[in-house]
């Protein structure tokens, strides 16, 4: 009997879309406004769902307040407020989209979560725009 449990998160960062090898006209006509040089910001809401047998001891598939504590620690401290191109050391070569900001979560969330349990990750950037990863 395979469940998945959820935890939902919210965190607030700026970034901007662009390749440095490419020209900004290059950069604008790929990215548009997400090109901006200043920068842009998002409220970013994100769902780290769990599946697993559930513990005949425990009754739970993960403690959800052990998933929440992982979250918080490990995502919301590192990329809230902050200005992901900047201030977050996974994006220093890496392009801060929707999806690279997904596997860079999974990532983090995965060396942290038993291998027996599987890990998606839904990023909402915007209320209509998100992307899934369940790892690779």
């Amino acid at each position: 009997m395979r469940v998945t449990v959820s935890r939902k998160a919210h965190f607030n960062a700026a970034h901007r879309l662009y390749r440095k090898d490419w020209s900004m006209e290059k950069n604008d006509l790929v990215f548009g406004k997400c090109n901006n040089p200043n920068f842009h910001g998002h409220n970013y809401d994100l769902i780290v769902s769990v599946t697993g047998e559930i513990d005949k001891e425990t009754g739970f598939v993960m403690d959800v307040k052990i998933l929440s504590d992982l979250i918080k620690e490990h995502i919301e401290n590192a990329f809230d407020h902050k200005n992901l191109n900047l201030d977050v050391p996974d994006f220093t070569n890496l392009n801060p989209t929707a999806e690279n900001i997904a596997v860079v979560i999974w990532n983090k969330l995965r060396a942290l979560i038993k291998d027996s349990l599987d890990l998606e990750v839904v990023l909402y950037e915007t209320p209509r725009n998100f992307v899934t990863y369940k790892g690779s």
